[in-house]
Order: C-alpha cells, then structure tokens, then sequence
C-alpha cells in the first residue's frame, strides 16, 4: 500500500467550535454552548471575554489577544483545528452578531475549506441586543434594526445612509460601538439624525453591561440622551413612534391592541351581524 503523505490524513479530524457565551454570567450560558467549551481542548478568545468564562475552562489550552487581534485569533483558531484539535472561539453575546463567526469563515475561504477538512459548528447566545431589550423591559416587540456606530471597518458615509434608512422608517434601533475615547461625534450626529424624523420625547434606553458586573439601566428620551454617560461598553436602544415607558420600563407595542380587545379578549375586528 502506498505511503500516505497528506498531513491532514496523519490525525484526527478537528473540530472550530464558534462559540457565544451571552451576556458573561453562567445562568445565562446555553446547555450546547456549556457543552462546547467542555469538549473543546483549545479556548481561543479576546482578554476580557476569556475572564468572563475563566471558572468553565480551568485545565485547557488557554489563548488571549488583545482587542485589535481578530485576525490572529481566528487564524489561529483555523490552524490548532486543521491540526485535529478541538478548538472553541469564543465571543460574548452572539458569535454570529458583531461576533467571529464571519471572521472565522472568511479565513476558513481563502485556506480554502471544502467543508470535509474540518467540523465548523457555529453556536449562538444571548446577544448585547436581547439582553438590554429585556432589562430595559419589552422594547423589542416590532420591527427593528442594529447599527454599529463603529466606523473603523465601515466607512461613515454608510453608517449614515443606514441611521437616515432606519430612523425614517421608524424602526426601534440599537445602537452598537455609540462612543469611545477617540469616537465622540458619532452619537452626536445619529441623535441630530434620529430628531429629523422623530419627536424629542422619543424614548431611549441606555445600557452598560447588560447582566454583568457594573450594569448600568437609564431611561433617556432624544433630546436629553447625551446628559448620561456613553461608551463602548453602552448599547443603546431609540424607540419608534410607539414606544412608551410604562412602569419605568420601555415597552413597544406590538399592534394587538388593534386586533384583539386586550382586557376582554374579544376580537375588535369587524363582526358579521346575526
């Protein structure tokens, strides 16, 4: 029989686990999440998101990078895996929001993953988007959009075009990346933004590290949301047309109220007489 010389032959098939862990505390990890992060040999993950899960990963392979290091850690991650390793990615919130799922494929592409050299599961969590809408209450309940403010891998001119889009059509909006030590106009010009389509007592809510450590909840409106403090660990959700805060909670109504009688629970739909 022939010498087998193809390295990837030579070992076990691996495993790129693409995994998000939430909003950091345990209570809110997924079972399939958990269960990755125990088979995985390899945690491969930002500083601060590697902390976060540090109590569940105690006896692996440990890899963090610094903020700017995407590319490596994904990279690298490909690399440990296409050598038989089991290997977990792991991002706060969603992997597949804002996180290093598409990162993850981008490299899998240009080293030119067929799909059978490795396993890629991608697992979702509770996004930064999910868990400020539920402590700020119900904001969440019609159409919505997410905008990152961030414009350092998309240009500003298109952030705009996007806040113009979503504010006109009064969509609820989340705002990612609002500010940070260097980026302080941008939040600036989607609120001058969001006051050509909608009234000032627009409700806002402003959230700091939903669920973790040093959560902060501020209930804000459009003409007075810059008083509060804003930064990248901020996600802010701007209400739509029909937004309220009821019992200090921000609450956007679906529509039921105009099909169904909410107290009765009779249909306010035009009935057939007898």
């Amino acid at each position: 029989m022939p010498e087998n010389n193809n390295p990837q032959s030579q070992h076990s098939r691996g495993t790129l686990l693409l995994v998000g862990f939430g909003p950091g505390s345990e209570e809110h990890l997924t079972f399939r999440a958990r269960k990755a992060i125990e088979e995985a040999e390899c945690i491969i993950g930002y500083r601060t998101y590697i902390d976060l899960v540090r109590p569940l990963i105690t006896g692996k392979e440990i890899i963090q990078t610094g903020m700017t290091e995407e590319i490596e850690r994904a990279s690298l991650a490909v690399d440990l895996a296409y050598q038989g390793k089991t290997v977990a990615l792991v991002s706060s919130g969603d992997v597949g929001i804002y996180g290093m799922a598409g990162l993850a494929f981008e490299v899998l592409s240009d080293r030119g993953w067929t799909g059978n050299e490795i396993t890629v599961e991608v697992i979702p969590g509770v996004t930064a988007l999910s868990a400020c809408a539920s402590v700020l209450g119900a904001p969440l309940m019609h159409d919505f959009a997410s905008i990152s403010l961030s414009d350092l891998l998309t240009p500003w001119e298109v952030i705009v075009k996007r806040l113009h889009a979503a504010a006109q059509a009064d969509f609820v909006v989340a705002l990612y990346n609002p500010k940070s030590s260097k980026r302080v106009r941008q939040i600036e010009e989607a609120q001058e933004i969001f006051l050509q389509y909608r009234p000032v007592e627009t409700p806002v809510g402003i959230v700091k590290s939903a669920m973790r450590e040093g959560e902060s909840i501020v209930l804000s409106n459009l003409s007075e949301m810059l008083t509060h403090p804003i930064g990248m660990l901020t996600t802010i959700l701007v209400g739509n047309s029909q937004t309220r805060i009821f019992q200090n909670r921000m609450i956007t109504p679906r529509g039921y109220q105009r099909k169904y009688d909410i107290h009765t629970g009779e249909r306010l739909a035009k009935r057939t007489a007898p």
